[in-house]
């Protein structure tokens, strides 16, 4: 990984962006990692099919709270359709690391979240 890289890591780690709770969301998600301790809650909230707000909490290591904090960014104010393309691939690239395999299950926690939000918000939107 490099410089530029680690320093956006441990930035967003120290400097979460997004982090707290919502007070009506449209969704919310919590994922944990066994593994290692790791737990993610994800909130979002859309209206007229665009994500208007997506807040995260937990408690876990650098990569997991750096990861949702990344996200939480790539997510807020754009519209399903463009947020649905959002791949596994064309995350680890935004976060520009190639994690190891035991540390993949902890960059990936909040993205599996946004996955499973996906499924929710499908029925909580009819």
């Amino acid at each position: 990984m490099s410089d530029l890289y680690r320093d956006l890591i441990l930035d967003h780690w120290k400097n979460p962006h997004n982090f707290g709770k919502l007070k009506k969301p449209t969704v919310e998600i919590k994922e944990f990692n066994p593994l290692c301790g790791d737990d993610i809650e994800l909130q979002i909230v859309v209206k007229k099919g665009k994500i208007t707000d997506v807040k995260f909490s937990g408690e876990g290591c650098a990569l997991s709270q750096a990861g949702a904090s990344i996200l939480t960014d790539a997510l807020k104010g754009k519209s399903l359709a463009s947020a649905r393309r959002l791949t596994e691939g064309k995350f680890l690239t935004i976060l520009g690391i190639s994690p190891n395999p035991a540390r993949l299950k902890c960059v990936l926690l909040s993205f599996v979240a946004w996955q499973k939000a996906l499924k929710q918000i499908k029925f909580a939107l009819k």
